[in-house]
């Protein structure tokens, strides 16, 4: 791994050196845009350039913990990387941070753990899904297999481990703990739920473990090495785990209210998948109830998906069922305890964001 940056700075009990060299951030944050929700941020006059700045360096280090002297790993590593996303996992993780000292270098490294993580999920994700594309290009296994895609993914985690094992014993259990649930979340979504078990419940279940867990993490480790109060702790991991299942709820409801431009998520893409997600869930509860127009449109949903014409008409259909405003009231409600779980944070720019961010993730297609 070609980290030599990584090793010239330490910082005191976590391994790490105590500052910093300098670094070029404009250049690197050029095209940096805090995702929806983090307004509050960009508009603080103190908090604005430490999260751009900081967000900088994770980038950088990003690219710095994935580069190999192989070109074909390095190819690999670099593809989910180089196609961009949000950061919003290491967003959460510096911002949480400006709870207690932001400044110590172990943040910046806890920020690229969550991502890396976060981008190592993705690439077994698209393996298990038969996805075609990722943030707008072409999956690592569409582009040279699955064997090298998993093994690209396991790469990326081992990448991650490595740094996490510099920030000491607490972080590495955080982590795989976190992975723990990561893999059993997947693995429970690919089984799916017992003959005894509500399959919304499972469902819930599921997103808690893939998604949740590691938004709780993310929170969790800015108020770690940022020596933040303990008490806030609990909270960002409560609030980290229900504003990820918000999350994926959403994106559930947003596959089939065909908000493209907004989400940059092709409608139906779930469906076509045979994904299970909240509505076509609720779907199948209301078909057991008698409810006759559930009952014809799952015989559409479950049939032949593969034309453009019966997706959309699918789409059209659970669109307008009373299901999908169902699950928005389920993923909104997610997101309004989210924000209650912040109740013990300070007031100010951080909680504001934070909450700010639990809105946005269930106003997306709104």
């Amino acid at each position: 791994m070609t980290n030599s940056a990584n090793h010239s700075w330490t910082h005191a009990g976590h391994g790490l050196p105590a500052s910093e060299p300098s670094l070029n951030t404009t250049a690197i944050a050029t095209g940096l845009q805090l995702p929806a929700g983090f307004a509050a941020i960009a508009e603080d006059p103190d908090l604005g350039p430490a999260i751009t700045n900081n967000l900088a360096r994770v980038e950088k280090k990003l690219r710095e913990a994935i580069a190999n002297s192989d070109p074909l790993a390095d190819a690999t590593s670099r593809h989910l990387v180089e196609a961009g996303g949000k950061r919003i996992r290491p967003l959460l993780t510096l911002l949480c941070a400006h709870l207690g000292d932001a400044s110590l270098p172990a943040v910046v490294q806890a920020a690229v753990v969550v991502e890396l993580t976060h981008l190592a999920t993705l690439y077994h994700d698209d393996v298990m899904d038969s996805a075609p594309f990722r943030r707008g290009a072409p999956t690592a296994h569409e582009v040279w297999g699955n064997s090298v895609a998993v093994l690209t993914g396991d790469l990326i985690f081992a990448r991650a481990s490595i740094l996490v094992s510099e920030l000491g014993s607490r972080a590495l259990g955080i982590q795989a703990r976190t992975f723990e649930r990561l893999c059993l979340g997947q693995l429970h979504e690919t089984v799916g739920p017992r003959p005894d078990e509500d399959p919304v419940e499972h469902y819930l279940s599921v997103i808690a473990d893939k998604t949740g867990s590691l938004v709780a993490a993310s929170g969790q480790f800015g108020a770690i090495f940022s020596g933040a109060d303990e008490a806030y702790e609990d909270v960002l991991v409560e609030y980290g785990e229900k504003v990820g299942v918000a999350f994926q709820l959403a994106d559930d409801v947003i596959d089939v209210t065909g908000v493209k431009v907004k989400s940059g998520k092709s409608p139906g893409t779930d469906l076509r998948e045979g994904v299970p997600t909240l509505p076509v869930l609720l779907l199948r509860s209301a078909a057991t109830q008698g409810d006759q127009s559930a009952v014809e449109l799952l015989k559409l949903i479950d049939g032949d998906l593969s034309s453009d014409e019966a997706l959309a008409e699918a789409v059209a259909g659970l669109r307008e069922h009373p299901v999908t405003a169902e699950s928005w009231v389920v993923a909104r409600g997610w997101a309004d305890d989210a924000i209650a779980a912040l109740a013990p944070l300070p007031e100010g720019v951080v909680k504001a964001s934070l909450t700010s961010f639990a809105r946005a993730v269930v106003d997306r297609a709104s």
